[in-house]
């Protein structure tokens, strides 16, 4: 008998053929979507689909490549209207059995940010959630949308300017009033 998986869409790898791919598709319903689109902050998630396959890598590693495919819809960030947005990407994720993490405050972040420890089960769902919210655009934004200049002071001064805030806009215009200077 063997255990209860965690989720509906994990696979144990102990049952996975060491021989060939093992492939997976995942293409949630809607009461799903409306739970990913809540859980990531979007106005909807219209389709989402995850089809690949894992695959032996050596005699303990497992590799799982995928496409993933969704319809993302996102508040605009200069008018909040809605975005409609296409996301198409492959995805590629090793998962190695004696994967070492750095728990070191000041460690850096690997560069192969694919390698993920191997369990004792692999959830094609749960990669798929975190590939679409890694391939989310950070700000969404309609094609016609222009943002505004905004400038505020205090009434009575005068609203200070983009060249103003400059950091050596000051010494640019002491170097003209000193070269003027030696003009003269």
């Amino acid at each position: 008998m063997s255990p209860t998986p965690p989720t509906v869409s994990s696979l144990r790898v102990a049952n996975l053929s060491q021989s060939s791919p093992n492939p997976f598709s995942l293409r949630p319903d809607a009461a799903t979507l409306a739970k990913i689109a809540e859980g990531m902050g979007l106005l909807g998630l219209r389709k989402l689909s995850f089809e690949g396959d894992l695959s032996p890598l050596g005699d303990r590693d497992w590799q799982l490549k995928g496409r993933l495919g969704a319809t993302v819809v996102q508040a605009c960030v200069v008018t909040l209207e809605p975005v409609m947005t296409r996301i198409d990407t492959d995805v590629v994720r090793t998962f190695i059995r004696d994967y070492t993490d750095i728990d070191a405050p000041e460690a850096e972040m690997p560069e192969d940010d694919s390698v993920e420890p191997l369990g004792t089960w692999i959830d094609p769902a749960e990669v798929m959630e975190e590939e679409l919210a890694l391939a989310l655009p950070e700000y969404p934004r309609k094609a016609e949308a222009e943002s505004a200049t905004i400038r505020v002071t205090e009434p009575g001064k005068e609203p200070m300017t983009d060249e103003q805030a400059r950091p050596f806009a000051g010494l640019a215009a002491l170097k003209d009033q000193l070269s003027g200077d030696k003009d003269k």
